[in-house]
């Protein structure tokens, strides 16, 4: 009698592999996600909101003598009578000449008693305002109100006419000019209000003619195509995996195009998971119009 097929018996090491990618594979997308808007955060705070506290300080700083009024000079070695100003805003004695030595030590140009004060009252506020979150804070809401009021003046009809001519007078400057464009077609791919629209799937020949891409067709170049060739051609994006951001922008013949009858989101998906995630059509009765006559011997002949 045959016992059957001999089961496979399962061990710990070998469970835990596949437990571990099975985990590992639901949970890295919401993982990278998170990531990837937590560093856009504290690119936003470190580039934009830290410059905006350390303004907020200084202005603070500048503001509050004249508002409150500077306390009376310290005797060496204690600190100013109260005059509503915090404790660390006048250092005493002891603190000065600490910096001031401090200063030295480290070959640092040495500093006047004044100039010694404001420093350290710089100083001490900084450390006093990153110890509350909620100060900190502040530079990154201040921050998102003004890249708020930056899109509510610069999207108006003017205010893109004024941007329009800074950019054309900044597409002048030598190392600007090479850079500057490129970044700002990758923006306007990703955030802006006129994003790349993709009209339609298809299939073309590329990257010679046999091996089938699926691209995407986003729209008609201009005459001078069409003058030059002599044959009507379609503007066709040809994206990278896993990366559909990048890839290769052709133009291929009209009667060389295969239509796909997918969604684009469909496309996406295939050319992001390499094909692992195919796509599915109603099935076709008859071969395409640009496969129609095609010699079947040898389809990667080229020029066939």
């Amino acid at each position: 009698m045959n016992p059957g097929p001999k089961k496979t018996q399962s061990t710990f090491w070998g469970d835990f592999r596949k437990f571990f990618g099975r985990g590992l594979a639901i949970l890295l997308p919401s993982i990278i996600t998170l990531w990837i808007l937590w560093q856009l955060v504290v690119f936003v705070y470190t580039n934009v909101g830290a410059p905006i506290n350390a303004g907020i300080r200084l202005a603070i700083l500048e503001v509050m003598p004249r508002v409150v009024g500077e306390p009376a000079p310290a005797a060496p070695g204690e600190a100013a009578p109260g005059s509503g100003l915090p404790k660390w805003w006048t250092p005493t004695g002891t603190q000065i000449e600490a910096f001031k030595a401090e200063r030295l030590r480290v070959g640092d140009a040495d500093v006047s008693d004044a100039e010694a004060v404001v420093k350290l009252r710089r100083r001490a506020f900084e450390r006093w305002w990153k110890s509350r979150w909620y100060l900190e804070a502040t530079g990154l809401l201040v921050a998102i109100v003004l890249i708020y009021l930056a899109g509510l003046i610069l999207g108006n009809f003017f205010g893109r006419r004024i941007y329009a001519r800074l950019e054309k007078f900044l597409g002048r400057i030598p190392v600007w000019k090479h850079i500057y464009p490129h970044v700002k077609q990758l923006i306007d791919l990703l955030m802006g209000d006129r994003q790349i629209a993709f009209k339609k799937a298809v299939l073309v020949q590329y990257p010679r003619p046999g091996i089938w891409s699926v691209g995407l067709v986003t729209g008609k170049p201009s005459d001078v195509v069409r003058d030059t060739t002599g044959r009507e051609c379609l503007t066709v994006f040809v994206a990278s995996t896993p990366t559909p951001f990048t890839g290769f922008t052709i133009l291929v013949p009209v009667e060389e195009i295969v239509d796909l009858p997918i969604t684009i989101d469909q496309a996406v998906r295939f050319v992001i998971t390499a094909g692992v995630l195919s796509f599915e059509a109603a099935p076709r009765t008859e071969p395409p119009p640009a496969l129609a006559g095609a010699p079947a011997s040898s389809p990667s002949a080229p020029g066939a």
